[in-house]
């Protein structure tokens, strides 16, 4: 095995990364308002010697607001304030792509504005609660049905937030199709009970996603455009159905159709969800023939197992980028990696184990 396999360039579509490690999208909820600002600049300008980061999920549309302080790119102050975030990720060489991410029946009114709707494929309430600023934990919601006009509505907004995401300097566009939200809530026939076109087959459950990504890479270029899966990921209330293999076999052939930039692909079962099966990752690996990047519970030698295999050809990391925003240098020589980390500040406002994580002192 190579001792530098994380450390050398990788050409993911049209962006040239100077190093394999990924920092994954989490969510930290510091938009105040829903407008990304210059605390959100330092917490990513701190983490910039990754290869690629990868966004926060962040809304394409009011509908899509559903958890507190999440950061949108719908409007004008949004756009400014992830230009500064752009901006300070580029001073520093990093490059960063946006993930969009339509929150759909995971979602509570009181985190969104008055005229906003909560939306699914279906009629189907979501296990579980929502934390709301205003009343604490709130039960979710009964979603409302899409029409054929919200999901065409759906798609422009995908489209608008894609091209407002490059003119605020991103490097691309990650649309999340996993985590139990509105793209993968028509993945999966528990969630979308459809009857029409979008459900019922395969072929139908996947209509949605495919046109959404197509819709997305025709507008911004499919060298610019990836998408995050979560096969067997439970998250969000997605129980596991018969069809998942075949379901995602399909996707991943239709998505290499399209000749997007990558598909980042997330096993959540360092966090004790159920561990995406070996066979899958291959499958997915075999259909698709652009770039692969694996998330979930890797350590550097992991990674570099990973890559050397020719599993795939990057690796993301999420909860040791919080309290290591030096992780790749720490990494690259053989640092300890910090311990201290506070899960009870993952999702509040201000600085407290945001920005505060120090970088390591050799």
């Amino acid at each position: 095995m190579k001792a530098d396999t994380l450390f050398t360039p990788k050409k993911v579509g049209s962006i040239d990364l100077k190093n394999r490690i990924v920092m994954a999208p989490m969510t930290r909820c510091r938009a105040i308002g829903n407008i990304p600002n210059e605390l959100m600049a330092k917490y990513y300008q701190q983490r910039a010697s990754a290869g690629l980061i990868i966004t926060e999920g962040t809304s394409p549309s009011p509908n899509g607001l559903g958890y507190a302080r999440i950061p949108g790119v719908f409007n004008t102050q949004q756009i400014e304030g992830w230009k500064k975030i752009t901006n300070a990720v580029h001073e520093k060489g990093g490059k960063i792509i946006i993930q969009l991410m339509h929150s759909g029946r995971i979602s509570h009114l009181l985190n969104m504005s008055k005229e906003s709707e909560i939306l699914a494929p279906s009629q189907v309430k979501a296990a579980g609660q929502m934390w709301t600023d205003s009343k604490g934990l709130q039960d979710f919601i009964v979603p409302k049905e899409m029409t054929a006009q919200d999901i065409l509505n759906a798609k422009e907004e995908y489209v608008t937030a894609a091209k407002n995401a490059l003119s605020a300097g991103f490097d691309g566009v990650e649309l999340h199709g996993a985590n139990g939200y509105l793209l993968e809530e028509f993945l999966s026939p528990v969630s979308n009970i459809r009857t029409d076109g979008y459900g019922g087959s395969i072929e139908n459950r996947c209509r949605f996603v495919i046109e959404v990504v197509a819709a997305v890479a025709l507008a911004i270029g499919k060298e610019k455009t990836g998408i995050r899966l979560s096969p067997y990921g439970v998250a969000s209330d997605m129980p596991h159905y018969p069809e998942i293999d075949a379901t995602y076999d399909y996707l991943s052939k239709e998505l290499n159709k399209l000749e997007i930039a990558y598909i980042h692909l997330v096993d959540h079962s360092a966090m004790g969800a159920p561990e995406v099966p070996l066979e899958i990752k291959k499958l997915i690996r075999h259909n698709f023939k652009n770039t692969l990047i694996l998330c979930g519970g890797n350590t550097k030698e992991s990674a570099e197992e990973a890559i050397e295999s020719g599993l795939t050809d990057l690796v993301a990391f999420g909860r040791p980028f919080i309290n290591n925003p030096d992780l790749v240098e720490r990494f690259e020589n053989n640092w300890p990696l910090s311990q201290d980390l506070n899960m009870d500040l993952f999702y509040t406002a201000d600085e407290k184990g945001y920005t505060d994580y120090p970088v390591y002192k050799s």
